[in-house]
């Protein structure tokens, strides 16, 4: 990714950096579902959904054939806690964050312009959550700022399968 005045965003290959981002990742593990069915409509749980290659979330608003970047949200479980901290609450329920799959025990971060499995489908980082103004609604003043830079990921779905809870979260090796 090269920036605008020249500069890239990558590490150099093979550079200390480089290789400290390639390094080993803990798995995790899918510790929530939420589905999405219209605009505005209440998140509802589910135990198990269908990944749609190009498509996203069987059930979800945002599932389409236009093979956006927005298929899959995926937020980290630990960051419900953080979230919740900065609004002087216990952590928030992920119904009110209105991902699609809440994951547990894996840095995110570290599936950044990488590929990843959960359960049978195969993901791809697409970018960035970010709050929206909706977070105020949900969770009151202060929400929207509580919630930057702890919004999870954005996925596309490059191999369709069933995703249940409790299933395995792991970064894929390239090549």
């Amino acid at each position: 990714m090269i920036m605008t005045d020249g500069r890239s965003h990558a590490p150099a290959p093979g550079s200390m950096l480089a290789r400290l981002i390639d390094g080993p990742v803990a798995p995790g593990r899918v510790a929530w579902i939420g589905l999405r069915p219209a605009r505005r409509a209440p998140v509802r749980a589910v135990e198990e959904v269908l990944a749609a290659p190009g498509q996203g979330l069987a059930g979800d608003r945002y599932a389409s054939n236009r093979n956006g970047a927005r298929q899959v949200t995926l937020i980290a479980a630990e960051h419900l806690s953080a979230i919740g901290a900065y609004l002087s609450m216990d952590a928030v329920l992920p119904e009110r964050l209105r991902r699609n799959i809440v994951v547990q025990g894996i840095n995110l971060g570290a599936l950044k312009h990488r590929r990843f499995r959960v359960g049978g489908a195969v993901l791809e980082y697409s970018g960035e959550c970010h709050p929206c103004s909706r977070m105020e609604e949900e969770l009151g003043p202060g929400g929207y700022n509580a919630t930057r830079g702890h919004g999870g990921i954005i996925a596309r779905v490059l191999e369709g399968g069933l995703i249940r809870l409790g299933d395995g979260v792991e970064r894929l090796l390239e090549g």
